[in-house]
């Protein structure tokens, strides 16, 4: 049976003119939507690439499992680390002035805190930075974390006594097992 335009009648099994176009917008402000709520918006949402478990491995020493469970909450994003399978530290963050700023805290598993420490990223390099004052003698610390992709990390732990000589201590890359998130 046809209808008044003599078009079979029944239900519509052909798309309208136009209406994969507006299906394709439609589309792409869904995805513009979730990139927003997840992306520059979230002052968080570089921090979650270190989310996961990450294999460290370091010369002349045995490879460790580092698993960095995270949430953001509020103001505050933390890390809850495990190394081999023990809770060694909680890392919270905290947006500073700017974006890529963060101010850090780290709080041990027996409940001792560190100093209030600085993180700086700068598109794949991000560099922590903290000091430790004992006695009157002051110790800098720099961890610089050089992400290779998503899945690799190269980081240098170094130590300075006057914050501009700085001598490493450790080295070593993190790595996805397995390449993949």
């Amino acid at each position: 049976m046809n209808d008044s335009t003599g078009r079979a009648a029944g239900p519509v099994t052909t798309v309208r003119r136009g209406g994969k176009l507006r299906a394709l917008a439609l589309f792409f402000l869904v995805c513009v939507s979730a990139l927003v709520a997840w992306g520059p918006s979230d002052p968080f949402w570089t921090l979650w690439l270190y989310n996961g478990t990450w294999q460290v491995t370091r010369k002349d020493q045995p490879p460790q499992t580092l698993v960095n469970r995270c949430s953001s909450f509020g103001k505050f994003f933390g890390c809850e680390q495990s190394v081999n399978g023990a809770s060694v530290a909680l890392l919270i963050f905290v947006p500073g002035n700017q974006a890529g700023h963060f101010f850090t805290q780290s709080v041990k598993s027996d409940g001792r805190a560190g100093g209030r420490g600085e993180l700086q990223i700068d598109h794949n390099t991000w560099t922590y930075l903290s000091n430790w004052n004992e006695g009157g003698k002051t110790t800098f610390y720099r961890t610089t974390n050089v992400y290779e992709g998503r899945n690799r990390i190269h980081f240098e732990q170094a130590e300075s006594t006057d914050n501009k000589t700085w001598v490493v201590k450790s080295s070593g890359d993190e790595v996805h097992p397995g390449g993949k998130r």
